[in-house]
């Protein structure tokens, strides 16, 4: 019987569990967890801020998913060491583990600049887990002036989860945009505006200099005085465990379309990889919840002897601020870059659909996100467009623009 070891306990171990237990159900899986918590679903932080959800909705898979699927959690270990030659995983408090097959699902931890007086400040916070979470809002009360580093993602939900919270929320950032690694600059201005509506400021192309307890000096010249800071400058794939057994890394930890690394045994799924994006051309990281689980799920099955293959990774972002919401996915191609873009504006909503040698590679959609599915089936399928009724389906995302044999292939004869 084999035993298989799955460092860390999000979304990637989730599924390379379900994968294991889909071609192996009866060998030992033993999952080190380094939070206290079972697996749950990061982005709902936010929505634990807000109130519209709790720590038991936020769970991922029931209560008893780890009893069903027959594996043991330890909880509240780091693993420490990956010891490629005796085949064991090695814990902070010495436990060696011993494994015929490991999965590195690791994720990904705050990246901190080295901010000059970073140590005077007191009520410090990052925004990533549930111990983060529970920490910032024992800090806050309604009295509270919060400056956010970061307007990214995690930043902006971040404030939109403190708004009706504290008294004053800054967002800085040097970008000159927010959401700048997922939308272009008019795209993100309607982002902006809708958040500045409420309430929330901006301090864009600027970032902080130095701290002395509560002030921030900004490189503008400006400064911000606050309570609690939240530093969300942005995220590093956690690829040490790899990197020190010389396996192959870069941004993240480099893996095949198994989701195997460099060294032999060892599988790696999730924020902490790096994986081919079929619309970049090029491997890069791509920390998105349903890739984790799918690159989870694939390397499980491989692990316990099964064939499977991941090979259509795509950037996609589902998101949604103060009730405006977006949708993204693909590569954004211009013109100097051999690509077209389909665009379709009114006031409050945008669309934006990119297209390069007969293919789509992207689309931006904000206001309007209906059946934005049918697009990003195009874009991992790389369906070719001469094939479908593409002037049809970028003004109206409808199955009508498949042939009726393509429909019932892709969608059961859906009309």
């Amino acid at each position: 019987m084999k035993q298989y070891v799955i460092i860390g306990n999000g979304i990637a171990a989730a599924g390379c569990i379900e994968g294991i237990r889909s071609v192996d159900a009866d060998s030992q899986i033993i999952v080190v967890s380094e939070e206290k918590h079972p697996v749950y679903c990061r982005p709902l932080i936010s929505y634990y801020l807000e109130g519209k959800t709790d720590l038991e909705r936020m769970k991922y898979r029931s209560n008893d998913c780890y009893e069903k699927m027959n594996c043991d959690v330890i909880y509240g270990r780091k693993a420490v060491k990956l010891d490629k030659d005796e085949k064991s995983v090695v814990l902070d408090d010495g436990t060696s583990i011993p494994y015929n097959a490991v999965c590195v699902a690791a994720g990904s931890s705050p990246f901190v600049p080295p901010f000059a007086g970073i140590d005077t400040v007191k009520k410090k916070f990052s925004f990533m887990t549930i111990d983060d979470t529970l920490a910032l809002e024992s800090a806050i009360n309604k009295k509270s002036k919060v400056l956010i580093i970061g307007a990214g993602l995690i930043g902006l939900n971040c404030a939109e989860g403190l708004k009706d919270r504290v008294a004053d929320i800054t967002v800085c950032d040097l970008a000159d945009r927010v959401l700048s690694s997922i939308l272009d600059n008019e795209c993100a201005k309607l982002m902006q505006d809708r958040i500045e509506e409420n309430g929330i400021s901006f301090m864009l192309s600027d970032s902080v200099e130095r701290f002395d307890g509560n002030t921030a000096y900004m490189k503008s010249g400006k400064t911000v005085s606050f309570d609690v800071l939240v530093l969300a400058v942005g995220v590093r794939a956690n690829t040490a465990l790899v990197k020190d057994a010389e396996g192959s890394v870069n941004r993240g930890i480099i893996v095949n379309t198994k989701m195997q690394t460099s060294i032999k045994n060892v599988y790696a799924a999730g924020d902490c990889t790096e994986g081919h994006d079929i619309t970049f051309g090029q491997k890069r990281v791509i920390a998105i919840l349903p890739n984790a689980y799918m690159q989870g799920k694939c390397a499980g099955i491989n692990m316990a002897g099964g064939k499977a293959v991941f090979d259509n990774a795509i950037p996609m972002n589902s998101i949604g601020f103060f009730g405006l919401h977006a949708m993204t996915a693909g590569t954004y191609y211009g013109e100097a870059e051999g690509g077209e873009m389909y665009e379709e504006k009114s006031k409050g909503t945008l669309k934006r659909m990119f297209t390069r040698n007969g293919l789509l590679t992207g689309y931006i959609m904000i206001g309007k996100t209906e059946r934005a599915g049918i697009y990003t089936s195009l874009i991992r399928e790389q369906t070719k467009l001469d094939t479908i009724n593409f002037d049809l389906l970028k003004q109206v995302p409808t199955f009508s623009a498949f042939s009726s044999e393509e429909r019932k292939k892709k969608f059961g004869g859906a009309l």
